[in-house]
């Protein structure tokens, strides 16, 4: 299992005989919730009462992702993974703001393929997105918890994925080795831009690259960049994909209907890969 800290006084949790719960030396205690999760979000860190995606957000999301319209981003994010821990065998590894899991399955499943025995977690501060992340793999530690405090030791992981997630620079140094993998992927200018034609009268072209929010904390090695297209060719997977992005939450009503009315719709993913290591040369 992998190594978990208190949200509250931060000291090492462990787990009890029955697995069922997680305790410090505090007396600060956790229970298992039924599904498999370990909730480690306190109540003062929630902004809302239901903080996170919502479960038609998180089935969208799911039906979208095991439909294999992105698997190609799995697939570079894995050669990725195993090419950059060459050499580490038991690596720790953590997905922040993993959603319902389907990339961080993926990520167990090839770096197990690749010889590799990783401890995994998927951390994500939707308790809707957790729980279905759980249906994905009983050999990943699932946490509800909140990416501004990862409830982890402080440098004690080997590697970090972020998908489609805000950064947070400096809670994510804290917990990642000296020299430890940071890899960020996040959609290019061009990303779904058929899509977003039919919803916005101006599409304008921003280019977004964390590289300069991380630069203090984390050295850039490289960015990846992934093009393709892909079709869905049913309204369910379009009117799926708008409910899981941005631009579903911002278009009219009656633009959604015509766009699921199409039935067909090609789609360009442009994407990014970022590479970075953390820092020697800080002290957090």
């Amino acid at each position: 299992m992998m190594p978990l800290s208190c949200p509250v006084c931060h000291g090492a949790l462990a787990i009890d005989a029955d697995e069922k719960s997680l305790h410090c030396e505090a007396g600060h205690s956790f229970d298992r919730a039924r599904q498999g999760y370990w909730n480690l979000l306190l109540a003062q860190r929630k902004k809302s009462k239901d903080p996170g995606d919502n479960s038609e957000m998180i089935q969208a999301r799911r039906r979208f992702l095991d439909a294999g319209y992105y698997w190609l981003i799995a697939e570079q994010l894995n050669q990725l993974l195993v090419a950059e821990l060459s050499g580490i065998q038991s690596p720790l590894l953590l997905d922040l703001g993993c959603g319902e899991g389907y990339y961080t399955m993926q990520i167990e499943e090839a770096l197990t393929a690749a010889g590799f025995s990783a401890q995994i977690a998927g951390l994500d501060i939707s308790k809707h997105a957790v729980k279905a992340a759980c249906k994905r793999s009983t050999g990943i530690d699932w946490l509800v918890a909140t990416g501004a405090d990862v409830p982890l030791p402080a440098e004690s992981l080997d590697a970090m994925t972020l998908m489609f997630s805000r950064v947070m620079p400096g809670p994510m140094a804290k917990v990642i080795k000296p020299g430890g993998l940071l890899v960020v992927v996040w959609p290019g200018p061009s990303h779904l831009m058929a899509l977003r034609e039919l919803i916005y009268d101006e599409v304008r072209l921003r280019e977004y690259d964390p590289t300069p929010e991380l630069d203090a904390l984390f050295e850039h090695q490289r960015t990846e960049t992934l093009n393709f297209d892909f079709e869905i060719d049913n309204a369910q997977g379009i009117d799926d994909l708008l409910t899981m992005t941005p631009h579903g939450q911002r278009i009219k009503s009656s633009t959604h209907s015509a766009i699921l009315e199409r039935g067909q719709l090609n789609c360009q993913a442009d994407i990014r890969l970022g590479v970075y290591r953390r820092r020697h040369d800080i002290c957090m």
